[in-house]
């Protein structure tokens, strides 16, 4: 089969040919169809982590695709099943984080694209337990980027606690923050948009935020404060700058809970008076459980989520790794593998 391979931290990705899995007990073997490209897969690939990959690896998390066989022991399935590969590739089942809920804590987890093989290749392992279930009827590309983008920014909505009619502020409005956004207003929130990018606050405006701001404009925390009558209920920080971070405690009003789900390299400063004057809430959080990958393609499936896509071949990964880091892509990027 062929696949995108990373060989060596920081340089292109080889498409190779290799061989095609097999499945174990409990495990499925998916063709993939699309396989959507996530920031965090050009991590993984320039080693940009403490915890690297161990090469040679198949980047991926966003896999859509279709049962081709199925493992021992695995009767929840059958071949020609639509289903679903996250970033949570698997979980140990026992421990105090999966008992109650919270398998994305799992400190023996595996995470597809990363310690365990992707979605990069036209075959990919999923463990039966932990893959999605789609519905029969799908777009192939548009439900790619629910598996991760769509998973975690809902997720991280849900940590904002923000309840419907309440305000939301999105820093960063590109391949999380555009879907953040549309699962925030299906939620019944009002939302402010915030981007350094005129383009991305057209696309926001387009996906219905009630504001839109430039987040590098010298009053962007005061007219957030004036919008929304004292600051936003709910502060989702997508953006990967650490200058969202810090001024993501500018936008939030007194008891608002600030959701980081950007990773940025470094550190960001926290005004210790305030945080505490203001009984501000800082928490991180980590994509969502299979509880919540299920209710965000629920979302999805319903018409009410929408990712901007388009589509690429993989032999264009590696161009499309370039886009990325140039902060060039709106929306996100499909990997079709049909």
């Amino acid at each position: 089969m062929r696949a995108a391979v990373v060989r060596r931290f920081g340089q292109p990705l080889r498409i190779e040919d290799v061989p095609v899995p097999q499945p174990g007990p409990g495990e499925l073997l998916i063709k993939v169809l699309t396989s959507g490209v996530c920031h965090t897969d050009l991590h993984a690939a320039d080693g940009d982590w403490p915890v690297k990959p161990a090469l040679p690896f198949i980047p991926g998390h966003e896999g859509v695709g279709l049962v081709a066989e199925l493992g021992p022991d695995v009767d929840r399935f059958r071949v020609g099943d639509p289903v679903g590969l996250a970033w949570l590739h698997d979980a140990c089942g026992h421990c105090e984080y999966c008992r109650t809920g919270w398998e994305t804590l799992c400190g023996e987890q595996h995470d597809s694209g990363y310690s365990v093989n992707g979605a990069y290749a036209e075959y990919v392992i999923g463990r039966a337990d932990y893959v999605a279930r789609l519905p029969s009827s799908f777009d192939p590309l548009t439900m790619a980027p629910v598996l991760c983008a769509g998973v975690t920014t809902y997720k991280g909505i849900l940590e904002t606690e923000a309840r419907p009619g309440q305000w939301l502020a999105i820093s960063g409005i590109g391949g999380l923050g555009h879907v953040a956004l549309q699962y925030a207003k299906a939620m019944g929130l009002r939302v402010v948009a915030l981007d350094v990018g005129d383009d991305k606050l057209v696309l926001a405006r387009t996906l219905g935020a009630d504001a839109v701001l430039r987040a590098d404009a010298a009053d962007a925390a005061e007219r957030v404060q004036q919008i929304t009558g004292g600051g936003a209920h709910g502060v989702l920080v997508t953006a990967v700058s650490p200058d969202a971070f810090t001024q993501a405690l500018q936008l939030t009003r007194r008891r608002g809970t600030v959701s980081l789900v950007g990773l940025p390299p470094g550190e960001f400063a926290t005004p210790i008076f305030d945080v505490v004057l203001k009984r501000l809430t800082i928490r991180g959080s980590i994509v969502g459980t299979r509880q919540d990958l299920d209710e965000a393609i629920a979302f999805a499936v319903a018409g009410k989520v929408r990712p901007q896509v388009r589509s690429a071949r993989l032999s264009e990964i590696n161009d499309v790794f370039r886009e990325l880091k140039a902060g060039r892509v709106n929306g996100r990027v499909v990997l079709d593998l049909r």
